[in-house]
């Protein structure tokens, strides 16, 4: 070992005499700017741009009036306005079929669908047969409000309109807009999502199993277009309101909670389904659709005991409610009426559901009666449906008239081979 030492020592100074050579070089190299020659740059490193977030497309502008006010000198955008007071018509539709091949295949369900449902290019002929014959769109809560009568009593009145010249008004109203796990597979869009233009589309599969976003499918994407295409169909931006349900979720999104059974996973899911519908619920309202009840689990409440709508109601305030806000208008089930008769009378249930809020109440007729009511601040109100029953019936054909001809609007060539009455 004390052999290697002076090797070592050696070895040291070397070491020490090449460090002492390379900061001399360093130090005679020329300053930055001198005449020296210059020495080659070692290349930046590029620097590798942080990808940014598509930008959230701006919004195009909407505007909703009121058309209970009367535009500034009777007109507006050289339009003429007048005062309305005669009958405001109601049309009610459920989803629409996308792909009859799916809906009218002879299962279970084909009968019924026929029945209660129209096709997307049926609907499309509805609107644009209504649009043709002089009706404007409005919204329902324009059509009436609660005033103080002689009495000091709140009542519910009919309000007067302010029309373009010529015009008549025409509520449009969407039952079940929930997208229910049975329609999936026949035939039916799956639920309504933004697009990359910011505007609302339809999400679903074909028949084919491809994933397909198209606004020419869903009665709510059909509108908004045809709306876009014929201004002058929605003079106050108002569109139709949506009439939900809250068991199989909303609009497509599975925010419902299950009784039977429910875990930490199932809980997680359900928030990220609330989360993913906001958007859509506040794009919907921003461009003027509105929202009413159902029922939360679309039960019949002509027949149902007090305390069963009422928790039913409850669960719908809390789960329904909570996402698209306070509501004024309850559309009937089955068009049953509550307490089995809201005309007459005005019984518990119907208080109890007047003191949550609702004063518009909607069945189903064969007319777009109303009635407000002189016991309560309330209106009563039927609605018309245009569907399978309706366009295959001839009595039927004669009161939708003023709306369109059925012969013009049924696509039999896809629908199932029954009984139109009309032909007989």
């Amino acid at each position: 070992t004390e052999r290697n030492i002076p090797m070592r020592r050696m070895t040291n100074l070397l070491l020490a005499l090449l460090l002492l050579l390379s900061l001399t070089a360093c130090s005679s190299a020329p300053a930055p700017g001198s005449d020296g020659p210059s020495q080659p740059e070692p290349p930046a490193q590029a620097e590798t741009p942080e990808a940014d977030a598509p930008a959230e497309p701006e919004p195009e502008p909407y505007t909703i009036l009121d058309p209970t006010v009367q535009p500034e000198g009777g007109v507006r955008d050289g339009v003429t306005y007048v005062a309305y007071d005669g009958v405001v018509e109601h049309l009610f539709f459920h989803p629409v079929v996308a792909y009859p091949e799916l809906a009218f295949d002879g299962d279970s369900k084909s009968d019924g669908i026929d029945d209660w449902m129209v096709t997307a290019g049926e609907y499309l002929k509805i609107l644009e047969s209504v649009y043709e014959k002089g009706y404007v769109l409005v919204d329902i809560a324009d059509c009436w409000s609660e005033q103080t009568d002689e009495s000091g009593q709140p009542r519910m009145v009919k309000n007067t309109l302010y029309l373009p010249e010529g015009k008549k008004p025409l509520i449009l109203s969407y039952d079940d807009v929930n997208y229910y796990e049975y329609m999936l597979a026949n035939g039916f869009t799956y639920k309504l999502i933004i697009g990359e233009d910011g505007k609302l589309w339809s999400w679903g599969k074909d028949p084919q199993g491809k994933e397909v976003v198209s606004r020419d499918l869903d009665a709510v994407t059909i509108l908004d277009k045809f709306v876009e295409e014929h201004p002058d169909f929605s003079p106050f931006g108002a569109k139709g309101c949506l009439s939900l349900t809250g068991y199989e979720g909303i609009l497509g999104y599975r925010t419902q909670t299950d009784s039977k059974s429910w875990t930490a996973e199932q809980e997680a899911n359900r928030q990220k389904e609330i989360e993913a519908v906001k958007p859509i619920v506040a794009e919907l309202k921003r461009t003027g659709w509105t929202f009413g009840s159902h029922t939360w689990g679309h039960i019949s409440l002509n027949t149902r005991t007090f305390d069963t709508v009422t928790a039913d109601m409850q669960k719908w305030f809390a789960e329904v409610g909570s996402l698209v806000g306070e509501t004024s208008v309850l559309f009937y089930p089955f068009g049953g009426r509550l307490d089995g008769d809201d005309v007459q009378q005005s019984g518990p249930a119907f208080r109890w559901m007047q003191e949550h809020g609702f004063r518009i109440f909607c069945s189903v007729g064969i007319d777009s009666w109303s009635k407000c009511k002189s016991d309560i601040s309330a209106v009563i109100c039927d609605r018309l449906h245009p569907d399978g029953t309706t366009l295959r019936s001839a009595k039927a054909r004669e009161r939708y008239m003023k709306f369109y001809d059925a012969k013009d609007i049924i696509d039999l060539s896809v629908r199932p081979q029954r009984e139109v009455g009309w032909m007989s």
